[in-house]
């Protein structure tokens, strides 16, 4: 059997790095353009918004790799357009804003971040749940106007509450385990069966999910 040695230099690639052209949209963070300079990418864009379809079709006209967040879509049109492109990277947990069997069908991969902001997401779901519950949007509201509401009227403790979560994925499971560890009880709903972590149980159905939960919070895309 023959081995063949990687290639060890720019020269042996089919394009250098120094001539690929990547475009990053949405304000994507800077340390992507520090990342890509730093493996010797030299023609990396910036760019601070979401671009409309003809604008964006324009843009990819000579760019071969793209970065996009959220808001921007990237259609069978548009890719249609873009001859050169041969990557697409979703600088977001889902891809719902690329066309993928577009995409596939002319062989440009697609990556995203899937757990990039799970934790994230998770602790703000907590955090905004315990606000609800012990109405401090009202009272930091009145304080701000130089109002005390000294009164615990209409303010509760999470523990011992129900949190339905309506989709257990990366996001919805990350809930249920600090939820549960706060005192809550935890029921949760999937279109597709899920293992519970610790006493998480399934729902039998989104109505019984409703009537039961003192707090629903949804996790779908």
């Amino acid at each position: 059997m023959q081995t063949v040695a990687a290639p060890t230099d720019d020269k042996e690639l089919s394009l250098p790095k120094d001539r690929i052209r990547v475009l990053l949209l949405e304000n994507v963070h800077t340390s992507a353009v520090d990342v890509l300079e730093a493996e010797g990418y030299r023609s990396v864009e910036r760019v601070g918004h979401a671009m409309d379809s003809a604008e964006l079709a324009n843009r990819l006209r000579d760019v071969h790799a793209v970065g996009i967040r959220s808001r921007t879509r990237l259609t069978d049109d548009i890719l249609r357009k873009a001859e050169r492109l041969f990557c697409i990277g979703c600088f977001s947990v889902g891809t719902d804003q690329v066309d993928l069997e577009a995409a596939a069908a002319r062989g440009i991969p697609v990556f995203n971040a899937p757990h990039a902001n799970t934790r994230s997401v998770a602790e703000l779901v907590m955090g905004m749940s315990v606000m609800l519950l012990r109405d401090i949007f009202r009272k930091s509201t009145a304080a701000h106007r130089g109002d005390w509401l000294k009164t615990a009227q209409g303010a509760r403790e999470v523990r011992g509450k129900t949190i339905g979560i309506v989709g257990y994925g990366h996001i919805g499971s990350q809930v249920s385990v600090l939820a549960e560890a706060m005192g809550l009880n935890v029921i949760f709903y999937d279109i597709l069966p899920k293992l519970p972590l610790g006493n998480a149980r399934p729902a039998v159905s989104l109505s019984e999910l409703l009537r039961s939960s003192d707090i629903v919070t949804l996790h779908v895309p």
